[in-house]
């Protein structure tokens, strides 16, 4: 009668998980692509992030286009900023456009509270959101100005 040590089974039981594991995680090639036409940095079509000198080409070819704040607590904000909106109760704002594929520029301070303003903006039916990549840390480190004042909060 031949018998297999305790370690040897040990191995073997422990490699097998680890290979049924790793197959598991994988997924499938479907589940993890990208719809055609997409990009797989692009969080909607119907919102773009853009860095700070082209969000700053954007305002100056559509002046009309609202520049919403939406970084809560105040901590400064860029010149021509019309609202201030906490990102986290934008879709409850009457400070919006009522035209939903109008366009519509938010920012925060560093990109996170504007991530989900615009996700929340896209899931209630926005289509134009454009978001200010980096928030005004970015803005300020490629040398654009900020404003500091917090009473344009209370305007």
């Amino acid at each position: 009668m031949s018998f297999v040590s305790v370690p040897s089974v040990r191995r073997l039981v422990t490699t097998v998980a680890v290979g049924a594991f790793a197959v598991g995680c994988a997924g499938s090639d479907e589940a993890t692509s990208s719809s055609p036409g997409s990009s797989p940095a692009t969080s909607s079509a119907s919102s773009r992030l853009l860095p700070p000198d082209e969000f700053d080409a954007f305002l100056a070819d559509n002046p009309d286009v609202p520049l919403i704040n939406v970084h809560i607590p105040y901590e400064r904000h860029i010149d021509g900023t019309e609202e201030f909106i906490p990102f986290d109760t934008i879709t409850e704002s009457a400070d919006l456009p009522t035209d939903k594929s109008a366009p519509v520029a938010i920012y925060c301070r560093s990109g996170s509270m504007s991530a989900e303003a615009a996700a929340d903006l896209t899931d209630a039916g926005y289509t134009n959101v454009i978001d200010l990549e980096g928030g005004m840390n970015a803005w300020s480190s490629t040398g654009h100005d900020l404003v500091d004042d917090a009473t344009a909060v209370e305007n």
